[in-house]
């Protein structure tokens, strides 16, 4: 089971790999052509049309949960309202093209109209939840807290820049800086699915989200748990950004309600060490109180989308992916994942001509500045595991060690 294990977790990778690349590198052309600081004089005051400049400003940002968080606090020290940051936030973990298209792939087309639908859904009930409890001392002080100022962006015309082979080596420094960020976190994420896709039986996931309660108790209760648990399942997981949609995919697979699967996509920005940077940035009131406002929002809009696909009979059935079952074979995935490996050397091949053109680097804050932190050691050692497993799978030739 070990190297069967070792060999979904990398069966995930190669499905998602050219998405990743084409996603990354949408985003790098968005965040390099796009002039953002021209929508960031828009974001002192909170209103509906400040709000949807701060999602679309957050829409095409990175990512990452980390560098997701980071910008936030520049935009919060800048003087954006305390609402728009929230909403940043959600947009830039939710709203990404890169997430949408690792969706599509991983759980279907009718989870990402969801995970649109209510990404929005989310930024207006979390903006309504803050406009009626906004804690004016606590959030004076977080403001005073905030350190730093963000780095000022140039003045430049997208055209101007796009016709440039700066403009092109800036997108493929920016392509390679998003990866650096979240590699880590997607390898984690990925070889946690794997593990658990193989080592947790679908009974677990079951009992713990009352699938076999479905005829003894009301339904809305079913689903209002199904809604609560997933946040909190996210949380233990601690796996942010893109690498929980694996995850989702076998909770969705196990038979757990589509409320529930939605709400475990949306909290990745409350696992336990994206809180612990809120505290850094805001203090720990600020830090819980965003949590909380994240968990009201985020069961409120699971809720909302389960009932409302269930209305139009959206929901899809739980059914396993074919991405759980075809991991490796001669389809479009082999074909796409060879020319995106020729864009990802092109990329790689651009941050070497930016290097060689620039003398300063631009690095995102993580949070946890330098050293080996303990996400490096888990990550160091999820790949030897992913290699002694592949040994272990090859050694055996595929075959569980029970059945031989």
């Amino acid at each position: 089971m070990y190297g069967e294990a070792a060999k979904t977790a990398l069966g995930f990778f190669w499905k998602a790999g050219w998405a990743f690349v084409l996603g990354y590198a949408i985003s790098a052309m968005i965040q390099v052509f796009v002039p953002k600081h021209r929508l960031v004089r828009h974001m002192g005051e909170a209103s509906v049309r400040s709000t949807a400049l701060s999602t679309a400003f957050g829409t095409i940002s990175s990512s990452c949960s980390f560098a997701a968080l980071a910008a936030a606090r520049s935009l919060f020290v800048k003087g954006a309202h305390f609402i728009l940051i929230v909403a940043f936030m959600f947009a830039s973990t939710n709203l990404v093209i890169e997430l949408g298209i690792l969706i599509l792939i991983f759980l279907g087309w009718q989870y990402l109209v969801a995970e649109i639908i209510g990404g929005l859904i989310l930024i207006t009930i979390s903006a309504m939840l803050i406009k009626f409890t906004y804690p004016k001392g606590w959030i004076k002080k977080a403001r005073e807290k905030a350190e730093g100022d963000a780095p000022k962006e140039e003045d430049f015309s997208p055209l101007e820049r796009m016709r440039s082979a700066k403009g092109w080596r800036m997108v493929g420094n920016q392509f390679v800086m998003e990866w650096q960020m979240v590699w880590k976190e997607i390898l984690i994420g990925f070889t946690v699915a794997g593990f658990m896709k193989v080592f947790v039986p679908d009974a677990f996931w079951k009992a713990l989200f009352l699938h076999g309660y479905r005829d003894t108790l009301p339904e809305l209760l079913i689903v209002l748990q199904n809604a609560i648990v997933g946040p909190f399942v996210a949380a233990l997981t601690f796996i942010g950004s893109m690498g929980n949609i694996p995850l989702a995919t076998v909770l969705a697979g196990s038979g757990v309600s589509f409320a529930g699967v939605m709400a475990f996509i949306y909290s990745d920005l409350m696992v336990p060490p994206l809180v612990r940077v809120n505290a850094k940035y805001y203090g720990w009131r600020v830090a819980f109180y965003i949590a909380g406002i994240m968990l009201v929002s985020i069961v409120a809009t699971a809720l909302i989308l389960h009932f409302g696909f269930a209305a139009f009979n959206l929901i899809p059935e739980a059914t396993q992916s074919a991405v759980m079952s075809e991991q490796f074979a001669i389809d479009y995935t082999f074909f796409f994942n060879l020319a995106f490996v020729a864009l990802a050397a092109y990329m790689v091949y651009l941050h070497w001509r930016h290097k060689q053109h620039s003398e300063h680097g631009h690095d995102h804050d993580h949070g946890d500045g330098g050293g080996f932190s303990l996400q490096d050691w888990v990550v160091l050692i999820f790949i030897l595991g992913l290699v002694g497993g592949i040994i272990a799978f090859a050694t055996t030739g595929g075959v569980p060690s029970g059945a031989q």
